[in-house]
């Protein structure tokens, strides 16, 4: 699988897989889904489903998939796979698969996601995927599974969590547009008295080692405990991770 994400939870295994199985509680905390609806079926079939996302105001790109899930396993383990598709000319991804893993692991679990998928637009698609779409995928895949955990284990739902997100990175532009805006105005200082001179030249320097030390600590400083973060979770199998036998019973949906 081409990306890899992967959370420990501290949180009881039947309450981590309601929260991710049912779609009204899915699309709450994954920020790559606006509306998660399953379509009927029989009860021998596997699961079809509807999703959407809204990329931006007025325009929201649609496609269905396909899941099964095994909640008893011997290891005591569970797992879900799925494959999607998307026939929308504006969606990049056309079509992928991807599998959850549910490992439990002492007072937490391990939950873990494998997926990949195919752009399309020929090179141009590749090259946009490689640049710009994998890497935003990655990072809300992992954003969103830290969301996850602030809800499971701190009762912080995701709402919330979006509007801390929202908050303390508006708080750290504000700093730093701060100091900008500090040695942008460097010239305003007082160009009088005995210690005009030495502080003309000491300032600018003093307000660029400023600049720079708060745009380090914007970029680098831990978020706050109740902000969702993608740095949290782990972006790389600590094996080699291979697919579930589940995902080759399921086609793709057309």
């Amino acid at each position: 699988m081409g990306l890899y994400i992967e959370a420990r939870i501290r949180a009881d295994l039947d309450d981590l897989w309601a929260r991710t199985q049912e779609p009204s509680r899915h699309q709450r905390w994954d920020l790559r889904f606006t509306e998660i609806d399953f379509l009927p079926r029989t009860t021998d079939e596997p699961q079809h489903f509807r999703y959407a996302t809204r990329v931006l105001p007025g325009l929201t790109i649609a496609g269905t998939g396909i899941s099964a899930g095994e909640k008893e396993r011997p290891d005591g383990t569970r797992t879900s796979a799925l494959r999607f598709s998307s026939p929308h000319p504006l969606s990049l991804l056309a079509e992928g698969s991807g599998y959850w893993r549910y490992i439990p692991d002492g007072d937490g679990v391990r939950f873990l996601t494998g997926y990949d998928y195919r752009p399309r637009w020929g090179a141009f698609g590749a090259l946009a995927d490689r640049l710009v779409l994998r890497p935003l995928m990655g990072w809300a895949t992992a954003w969103s599974f830290d969301r996850l955990r602030l809800w499971l284990e701190y009762g912080i739902t995701p709402e919330r969590a979006r509007r801390n997100w929202l908050l303390e990175l508006l708080t750290r532009t504000l700093i730093l547009a701060a100091t900008g805006a500090g040695l942008w105005t460097q010239s305003v200082l007082p160009a009088f008295g005995p210690l005009a001179v030495p502080m003309a030249f000491c300032w600018p320097l003093f307000l660029t080692v400023a600049f720079f030390a708060t745009l380090f600590a914007t970029l680098f400083a831990s978020p706050l405990p109740c902000t969702p973060a993608a740095r949290r979770c782990l972006r790389e199998a600590p094996t080699r991770a291979r697919a579930p036998r589940l995902l080759r019973t399921l086609e793709t949906p057309r």
